[in-house]
């Protein structure tokens, strides 16, 4: 129970960070996604650091859970893409890394436009 109530308070103030980068955001305007770069910048970086004291263990388990999977899993779920595939190259599974980066981009943007075209055909 301690783990699911620290993935729940880490995912609530990562989408808490989340709104608030957007709100600050807007002041520059809607002419570039800012707020997703920085939310996805910062996101990557915070998760190289969390995991590199994991893999030292010193961060407590459940630190791990609320910062890596609670408060970036809401912030951002770039972050964890970006650690798989370096991770990935890391182990020199460089064809793995490759399909994942295409995969996820590709893909991702199929299934975007497939739930735009299917949003825009329903007529409840």
């Amino acid at each position: 129970m301690s783990e699911l109530l620290a993935v729940g308070l880490g995912g609530f103030l990562g989408a808490v960070v989340r709104y608030r980068v957007s709100q600050w955001a807007q002041r520059f305007g809607d002419s570039f996604p800012i707020a997703t770069l920085v939310v996805n910048l910062a996101g990557c970086l915070a998760i190289g650091v969390v995991m590199a004291l994991a893999e030292r263990q010193a961060l407590d388990p459940r630190l791990r859970l609320f910062l890596g999977v609670g408060v970036l899993g809401a912030l951002t779920t770039f972050s964890t893409f970006g650690f798989e595939t370096v991770e990935l190259m890391r182990r020199g599974a460089f064809g793995p890394a490759a399909l994942n980066v295409a995969g996820s981009l590709l893909l991702g943007f199929g299934a975007v436009w497939l739930g735009l075209t299917a949003g825009r055909l329903w007529n409840p």
